[in-house]
């Protein structure tokens, strides 16, 4: 087996995966955005967020649909992240925070697209308390918690890449930056002005993927001696 037989692409493209998750998170907002009027991506802290949903069963359960599909490749990325680091030797916690990250935010996007799916039923609206507190338990888990989650998962992947050099160092550095924004967005849960750091760990953290995912190398640069 010769030098670039060895080097091919092994498993799932991180590149494609993580294409295939935006751009299904893009599709469930811009759908149920157009479905509703805009009602479905409306803050839980409205006033009026009973009857939004109420108002809209169809548009909630279309934004579930695509979290649901989001989720998914959002994980074999996790995997295929994880073990794209292992195969180049890499033996500090990087991979590890990345793999946790990346579960964390699959899972809590699941979350959220299972009790979006719940609120949107008929039979649940009729309960105004059990649905706005479906509501918040929907925010918190697509929101700070995936945030959460992915700047975990962009850490754990751009401190390797920074230090071995694995990305260019601006795309590294860029990685770091959203990482830290994605974990500010924690204090959503206290401030809600610290909410709107969440569309930065989503698309921010999305886009970051993509480019990572189609410029990380297969194998270690041979050029690195150093385990990062």
């Amino acid at each position: 087996m010769n030098e670039n037989q060895s080097h091919r692409q092994r498993g799932p493209h991180p590149g494609i995966l993580a294409t295939i998750s935006l751009a299904l998170t893009i599709a469930g907002i811009a759908v149920a955005g157009r479905m509703s009027g805009g009602d479905a991506l409306a803050s839980p802290y409205t006033h009026d967020i009973v009857g939004r949903i109420a108002g809209n069963h169809d548009a909630f359960r279309v934004l579930a649909f695509f979290q649901f599909g989001a989720a998914v490749p959002l994980g074999i990325l996790t995997a295929t992240l994880y073990a794209r680091q292992v195969r180049f030797g890499i033996r500090v916690p990087g991979p590890v925070i990345s793999l946790v990250g990346g579960i964390v935010a699959a899972t809590s996007l699941l979350l959220a697209a299972f009790v979006t799916f719940v609120e949107s039923r008929p039979e649940v609206t009729g309960d105004a308390a059990l649905t706005h507190a479906l509501a918040f338990l929907a925010f918190v888990a697509g929101g700070p918690g995936y945030a959460v989650g992915i700047g975990l998962l962009v850490a754990g992947v751009a401190v390797p890449a920074l230090i071995l050099r694995l990305v260019p160092r601006p795309l590294a550095a860029l990685g770091l930056l959203i990482a830290l924004l994605s974990e500010l967005s924690w204090f959503g849960l206290l401030a809600e002005p610290m909410q709107y750091l969440v569309p930065v760990a989503r698309f921010g953290g999305g886009l970051w993927l993509i480019a990572v995912g189609f410029m990380l190398p297969v194998a270690r640069p041979r050029r690195t001696t150093e385990d990062g």
